[in-house]
């Protein structure tokens, strides 16, 4: 099987799961957070929402430069369903190579400096779709605090038995 199979099939499979955690989110707890250093609900549903355009970048460029970075700051949940989808269906596109571009080279770099090198696919795998299971379980902790019904992922919920 070709490896753009693989992770198009297991990036699908975790924007539906990801989607059902966003649309658990009340609108009136956007700015929530646990503790001061946590990002907010909107950060966390927002960052959740960005990071299949990481697969993109990834698969379309060589390098990434950090330098005036700035995440997504949407206000809405319809609004960061929205730019999911929108940046998977672009992620989807861009796995679309052939397994021999999954080799090459990608470098992330930030004022001269170079945070990480390694090829395409360990940067994939190790790094970007590894986000969407941490920061969602993040967002089912904040759940939990907030007695919302954390939906079921891997396997049933304690609040969907």
């Amino acid at each position: 099987m070709e490896l753009q199979n693989l992770l198009i099939s297991e990036l699908q499979h975790e924007v539906v799961l990801t989607e059902k955690f966003l649309k658990r989110i009340p609108a009136d707890k956007m700015d929530w957070r646990p503790h001061k250093k946590s990002m907010s609900i909107r950060q966390l549903a927002n960052h959740l929402a960005e990071i299949p355009s990481w697969i993109t970048a990834t698969m379309e460029m060589d390098e990434m430069d950090m330098a005036g970075y700035k995440s997504p700051d949407f206000d809405s949940i319809e609004e960061i369903l929205k730019i999911l989808q929108n940046n998977t269906s672009e992620a989807e596109a861009a796995l679309r190579k052939p397994d021999e571009e999954y080799q090459n080279n990608w470098k992330m770099i930030q004022d001269g400096k170079t945070l990480m090198d390694m090829p395409k696919y360990n940067v994939l795998r190790m790094m970007v779709l590894n986000q969407l299971p941490h920061h969602r379980a993040q967002l089912g902790v904040y759940f939990r605090l907030l007695d919302i019904p954390v939906p079921a992922t891997y396997g049933p919920s304690a609040d969907e038995n």
